[in-house]
Order: C-alpha cells, then structure tokens, then sequence
C-alpha cells in the first residue's frame, strides 16, 4: 500500500476562519441536499485541530 503525500499550509487565524467557515457552508449546504458530509466534516475537524506553529525567538521572562 503505498503511502500518500501531505500537503502543509500555513496560515494565520483570519485565514484559518475564513477556511473553517467555508467548510462549514459547504457541509450545511450538503446537509439541505442530504447528501453524505463525512470528507467535508472530516476535513473541518482537521482544519480546526490543526497545530499552531510556535513563533521563533527568545521569550523574555521577568525575574
């Protein structure tokens, strides 16, 4: 079984609304078309969960 290839994207929190909030339209929509939502919802839990990337840099801590 050969392995598939992931795809990274890198976006801020606007971005990362805007995607969710797209996906979430098209999965209502396919809802009023009962039609199946699985990939849609799928990928919306993915897009939601996704890991925020740490800024590089020190951080100054008060002492």
């Amino acid at each position: 079984m050969e392995r598939e290839e992931k795809v990274v994207l890198e976006m801020n929190a606007l971005e990362q609304g805007v995607v969710v909030r797209a996906l979430n339209d098209l999965r209502n929509d396919l809802i009023h078309e009962k039609r199946p939502t699985d990939f849609v919802e799928e990928i919306l839990l993915k897009t939601i969960d996704a890991p925020k990337k740490q800024k590089k840099g020190r951080r100054h801590e008060e002492r």
